[in-house]
């Protein structure tokens, strides 16, 4: 009889990957998440499991992805992927390519459905979107009074036009309610006439942190604004109901800050420059009439009446004066404008308060500020002073 071949261990699992693998075309699986473990090397490895199996699953390259949706030990998630063999270990798994929390698929549908909605209405008509003042006097800003999104919008406003006026309405911008809140606050703004522009904004989140700006309630509160509204919800790649319903859309609360306010020094070149063309237009204009007077005056015909002629050069040279004067009154009265809304600014600028002694405490992580003594002793704080900080503990 013949020799019957020796398999090598080697063999035998690519085999079975091959098979496996030829076997199953890519499928979403769910199933909650066990022995997490996001590795160094950027990817994560992880068992999807239910109440009486388990699928151990990795995701390449997927580590910050998982830490940006939350991703951890008894979290539900819905994996897109295929099954694959790791012959190393003889080990079949679920190779993921796309993962997301269990439910965003209902979200996702959800979404479409408001969005195609409003739409057919007409609420994302380009034609209808009021365009957003050049240099507001007055912003109003719909946002929590504690979260990061606002912080860095009050920063960038501070560093490139000082003192502009600045009004906050505090609104919760996650969970139950907040999206009646912040509908509240477009509300006010409309009903006060506070401001020139109104901010909706926060920062970045999972759909689900983000979802009360795809209520259709709140969406139609913005589409119906007497002021010029600039969403600036969630990170770049972000996109909400509100987006599409606001007159501008920009990708951060940073940029929106950038956007609705040019630099004071930008501005008040821009006058300069404009006072300047302007008066020089004026003298160009005046100065060939002027020509063309004197070519008259010296005719045959106006030899005669060279007083009317004088008449009109004293006229001319008092239209350049009083043109002259207006011109540097307007420049006079914008500068005073924009060193009044720099005085207004600087005078809300949280650092102000710093300066005058006072302090700002935040938690251990430096990013939520402490309203209460209420700390076991040995908790962590960080104290921002006007010209620093320090780390604390409570006793």
């Amino acid at each position: 009889m013949p020799e019957e071949p020796i398999w090598s261990v080697s063999d035998v699992n690519r085999a079975v990957r091959e098979t496996l693998e030829g076997a199953f075309l890519p499928f979403w699986v769910g199933g909650e998440v066990g022995s997490f473990l996001p590795h160094r090397s950027g990817h994560a490895y992880f068992q999807l499991k239910d109440d009486k199996s388990q699928l151990r699953a990795c995701w390449f390259g997927g580590a910050a992805r998982c830490r940006s949706l939350g991703v951890d030990n008894g979290v539900k998630v819905e994996a897109y992927g295929s099954l694959s063999v790791y012959e190393v270990r003889g080990e079949y798994q679920f190779t993921v390519k796309q993962l997301r929390l269990a439910g965003v698929g209902d979200l996702q549908r959800r979404f479409e459905e408001v969005k195609r909605k409003l739409a057919a209405e007409g609420l994302f008509d380009p034609a209808r979107k009021k365009p957003v003042p050049l240099l507001p006097g007055r912003i109003g800003v719909v946002s929590s009074p504690s979260g990061a999104a606002i912080r860095d919008f009050l920063q960038i406003l501070d560093r490139r036009f000082p003192n502009v006026h600045v009004k906050i309405y505090p609104a919760q911008v996650q969970g139950a309610g907040a999206a009646a809140q912040v509908a509240a606050g477009v509300r006010f703004f409309n009903r006060t006439r506070s401001a020139d522009v109104i901010v909706v904004t926060r920062g970045g989140g999972s759909m689900e942190d983000l979802w009360c700006f795809n209520e259709e309630d709140l969406a139609r509160e913005i589409a119906a604004s007497a002021i010029p509204v600039i969403s600036a919800v969630g990170h770049e790649i972000d996109f909400t109901i509100c987006d599409f319903a606001a007159d501008l859309r920009v990708p951060t609360p940073s940029a929106a800050a950038e956007l609705v306010i040019g630099r004071h020094d930008d501005i008040t070149s821009r006058l300069e420059r404009c006072a300047k063309d302007m008066t020089g237009s004026l003298r160009t204009g005046l100065a060939d009439r002027r020509a063309k007077l004197e070519r008259l005056a010296g005719s045959v015909v106006f030899h005669e009446p060279r007083r009317l002629v004088d008449l009109r050069r004293q006229y001319l040279d008092e239209l350049d004066s009083r043109l002259s004067a207006g011109v540097k009154m307007q420049h006079t009265a914008a500068a005073h404008r924009l060193d009044k809304l720099s005085g207004a600014l600087n005078t809300l600028n949280p650092r102000r308060q710093l300066e005058r002694g006072y302090a700002m405490v935040f938690d251990g992580s430096g990013t939520r500020l402490v309203t209460t003594k209420e700390h076991a002793p040995g908790t962590p704080l960080h104290i921002h002073f006007a010209d620093g900080s320090v780390e604390v503990k409570t006793v």
